[in-house]
């Protein structure tokens, strides 16, 4: 009952995510693709009332993640996450008229069976408030290792699986990283107000980290098949977020012969990973278009 309010805004945060992935897919798909960048691409974006729509609920999100954290441990938050993939499919069906398959369904299904036994079994404590300096100086480094290792075995490979997991890995490193320094950054909030949010040098990384992120996992999305960047993002994300949890904060799990319903949990969610990401709908909703194809309607 303590992680009731995390998981609530947890919640909330993963299907505003969700609605605008699916949002921001169906303005990008009424914009005319071409092979380069052009600047007058944000202008045709901005008067896409879609795109607004998924802007708003990016910021929405982002809001929503805060107060989780602020709320509960890392290790309950971020996994929900996970739900980001099967909300997005069931939003996609209903705004973009797409049927969501069999397939689709029992991948979703897996996912959150999975979330939910993972998280009962392991029962996260909540752990300390902000962590001690010399700890973030080890995160950051261990982090930004893994991140720069992994990018340079993805940029050493052609475009193809090993590519894309690589580069989803390096995303999920990110986006846990990114939870991390939120937390500690609401904490400065909740402990000293505004001034103390925008005095934290926590903002600021997060704020950097989060878009170092989302530029990784785009060029997860571009390398390669979804099936070996998503379950990589999908896990990833989950698994260095209760690492960071337990390192940095403190957070504690249950141990013993918890670990069996742990790693079955995490299984589920593996598979119902897997089995989305071959789903046609979850490819065009997270793919984009390649450049010089038709847009599609």
């Amino acid at each position: 009952m303590r992680s009731f309010p995390a998981l609530l805004f947890a919640l909330l945060a993963a299907a505003a995510n969700a609605l605008a992935i699916v949002l921001q897919r169906r303005a990008a798909r009424t914009v005319p693709l071409a092979p380069g960048l052009r600047l007058s691409l944000f202008a045709q974006l901005l008067r896409r009332k879609a795109w607004l729509g998924g802007m708003a609920a990016v910021m929405a999100a982002a809001c929503l993640q805060a107060l989780a954290l602020s709320q509960g441990a890392m290790a309950v938050v971020q996994p929900v996450f996970v739900l980001e993939l099967p909300f997005a499919l069931l939003l996609g069906g209903l705004l973009l008229g797409r049927k969501v398959t069999r397939p689709a369904w029992r991948g979703a299904v897996c996912i959150a069976a999975g979330l939910g036994l993972a998280l009962a079994a392991a029962a996260p404590s909540p752990g300390t408030g902000r962590p001690p300096a010399d700890r973030w100086t080890i995160a950051l480094v261990c982090c930004l290792a893994v991140i720069a290792a992994l990018a340079a075995t993805a940029l050493r490979h052609p475009e193809g699986g090993l590519r894309a997991l690589c580069f989803g890995t390096t995303a999920a490193v990110g986006y846990a990283l990114t939870a991390a320094l939120m937390k500690d950054a609401t904490h400065a909030w909740q402990d000293g107000g505004i001034t103390a949010f925008f005095l934290s040098w926590q903002t600021y990384g997060f704020a950097l980290v989060g878009v170092l992120a989302l530029f990784l996992l785009e060029n997860a999305m571009q390398s390669g098949p979804l099936t070996a960047s998503q379950p990589a993002l999908t896990l990833g994300d989950a698994l260095v977020s209760l690492a960071l949890g337990i390192t940095l904060y403190e957070e504690r799990v249950r141990s013993g012969w918890w670990i069996l319903p742990e790693a079955l949990g995490a299984a589920l969610v593996l598979y119902g990973a897997v089995t989305l990401s071959r789903v046609a709908l979850a490819r065009d909703l997270v793919v984009p278009d390649r450049p010089g194809e038709p847009a599609r309607s």
